[in-house]
């Protein structure tokens, strides 16, 4: 008969707790923009950081907020941000063309030289902090995989010569890739884009010869036979207009060296 009294009043402490929250809940509740979940509604999920917040549902919040610019989920493209848009009533971005992360080195294993043989923690940060990394070319890729490990969306695997291969179909352009890599050699482009030079070396070309085979050596003949003049030779590396490139291919035919594909 004693446990009554107990159970009575454990049983009210409980009910008065259970009321003192439930009140503290509507009292202190914050309020949250119906926006907000209707935009996060629209993104991709991926969580992919490209937006530059910790997350989707981060980047809903600034973007209702007035913080972030609609167009500011790259992965989801203008289709994306043109429902943000509708959803806040703001003005429709320019429609601008996808871009996909692609490679700016061809000096594989068989094709670049090596000054010394790496043998510690595969990570390309680690490599090159010692002696500068272990290819020859001092601007070459490291072929230790970064790229492939932070990529969201596994559109990126390491071949078995040593260089990353991008799936472009399956990019979603959130730069990660690209922010990794200590030598810069990936690049997000223009999806359209169909010829890429595929180095990033600024040596004269008698040094880019000493250390790879497909290296740029600035011989200015894709410049000079460009129909449309839609190359041109900046710090001795082919750069290539894709605003002004009509995908003739004349430069893919002429390069003594294979460096443009």
């Amino acid at each position: 008969m004693d446990l009554i009294p107990a159970i009575a009043s454990l049983g009210g402490l409980g009910l008065a707790f259970g009321g003192a929250l439930a009140f503290a809940s509507q009292k202190f509740a914050v309020e949250v923009d119906p926006k907000v979940e209707m935009v996060q509604e629209m993104l991709l999920g991926a969580n992919c950081g490209a937006c530059g917040y910790a997350g989707c549902a981060k980047f809903a919040e600034e973007v209702v907020a007035g913080k972030a610019p609609v167009s500011g989920c790259t992965p989801g493209g203008a289709s994306v941000a043109n429902k943000i848009a509708e959803i806040l009533g703001a003005e429709a971005p320019d429609a601008e063309a996808r871009h996909v992360a692609q490679l700016t080195c061809a000096g594989d294993c068989a094709t670049a030289k090596e000054k010394h043989q790496y043998h510690g923690v595969k990570d390309c940060k680690a490599a090159l902090m010692f002696s500068g990394g272990p290819t020859a070319c001092s601007y070459g890729c490291l072929g230790l995989g970064n790229c492939e490990r932070v990529c969201p969306v596994d559109a990126i695997t390491m071949s078995d010569k040593g260089l990353p291969i991008i799936d472009v179909d399956a990019c979603i352009s959130c730069g990660k890739c690209k922010n990794t890599c200590p030598r810069q050699v990936i690049e997000l482009v223009n999806a359209k884009t169909v010829h890429h030079v595929r180095c990033k070396s600024r040596d004269k070309g008698k040094q880019v010869k000493e250390v790879c085979e497909r290296g740029c050596i600035a011989c200015n003949i894709c410049v000079k036979k460009c129909p449309v003049d839609a190359i041109r030779m900046e710090n001795n590396i082919a750069t290539i207009d894709s605003y002004i490139c009509n995908n003739c291919g004349t430069c893919v035919e002429v390069c003594p060296r294979n460096t443009i594909e």
